[in-house]
């Protein structure tokens, strides 16, 4: 790496306090699998087309400094028309560059003692994955007493062009290039869309944003191993699972997404086990389904549609 790289990719790591077209319904060439998804035409289920959105809320129990921390989480996905130059949501139908996309926002609350943190994370991937295989445009921010910080990435070319903005002196705003491949956070959307298409055994894949913010590492690619089998586990309850298991050698790092083995693959939650920063001690996250709405949740603002956050089991008010 050069001295630029690490300079740029250092910025990333993110301190806690004691440290310094057509219209459709609204709302993945790095690695082994390359080739499959290439020649791999998929067709999304009807059950994403029926103009709703799929929230899922979940149970968190968060690694952080020395301690697992209790949360929720809520996974939402919907499709959209997405913009391909402006990769922007595609709002007035003025423009040909456009593309079908499954977005996932992915939000995680979580309190560390007297204060809490709030992470969010937005994917955008085009259903058409021979001419876009991995997703256009990935977003993370991240808040907590201290701060905020946000990342985005977009993809220009074979890159992904990183941009950070962070409240912190030692991160300051950065601007780098990383490969346009496999990232952590598009096998969320991957999954969803043909978990068949996920990469196995060896290759390089960009570990998660807020990973990254959460251990203090370098936002570059890391080596790993993948495997997709039938789940065995306890900690999910159901039949016919299927886990999707990521292992980070470098870092320690095992990731588990654990989903239903049939269409339209609900998640049904995941682990992530590495060692802490703060005190090398190696602590799980775990996550597991509550409950999951089909609902136009963007029209459901008003004071009578709390009860539906009753039904999916999420606290009333914000941490």
């Amino acid at each position: 790496m050069t001295k630029q790289w690490l300079f740029g990719a250092s910025l990333l790591m993110l301190l806690g306090c004691q440290e310094q077209g057509k219209k459709t319904v609204a709302g993945p060439a790095e690695g082994p699998k390359k080739v499959a998804i290439l020649e791999t035409s998929v067709r999304l289920d009807k059950y994403w087309y029926d103009g709703t959105a799929e929230v899922s809320s979940y149970s968190l129990h968060q690694n952080r400094y020395r301690d697992v921390h209790p949360g929720e989480a809520v996974l939402v996905f919907v499709t959209e028309d997405f913009l391909t130059d402006k990769q922007v949501k595609n709002e007035q139908y003025r423009s040909k560059q456009s593309t079908a996309i499954l977005k996932m926002n992915a939000i995680r609350r979580f309190t560390t003692g007297i204060y809490d943190y709030a992470i969010m994370t937005s994917v955008f991937a085009p259903v058409d994955q021979v001419q876009f295989p991995f997703p256009l445009k990935i977003t993370m921010s991240s808040q907590d007493w201290c701060g905020q910080t946000f990342m985005q990435l977009n993809q220009i070319g074979s890159q992904y062009r990183a941009q950070v903005f962070s409240y912190f002196e030692t991160e300051g705003d950065t601007d780098q290039k990383v490969p346009y491949t496999w990232s952590e956070d598009a096998l969320w959307t991957q999954v969803r869309i043909n978990p068949d298409a996920l990469p196995i055994g060896k290759f390089s894949i960009l570990p998660a944003p807020f990973y990254a913010r959460l251990q203090h590492r370098d936002f570059s690619p890391q080596r790993a191993e993948a495997v997709l089998e039938v789940y065995q586990g306890g900690d999910f309850a159901g039949d016919q699972l299927r886990v999707y298991r990521l292992f980070f050698p470098e870092l320690n790092r095992t990731v588990e997404i654990i989903f239903q083995a049939e269409s339209p693959y609900v998640i049904e939650g995941w682990t992530d086990t590495y060692p802490s920063a703060f005190d090398g001690q190696a602590r799980t996250t775990l996550a597991r389904r509550k409950e999951t709405l089909k609902t136009p949740y963007w029209k459901e603002n008003s004071l009578q549609d709390t009860t539906l956050r009753n039904q999916l089991g999420l606290s009333q008010f914000l941490y």
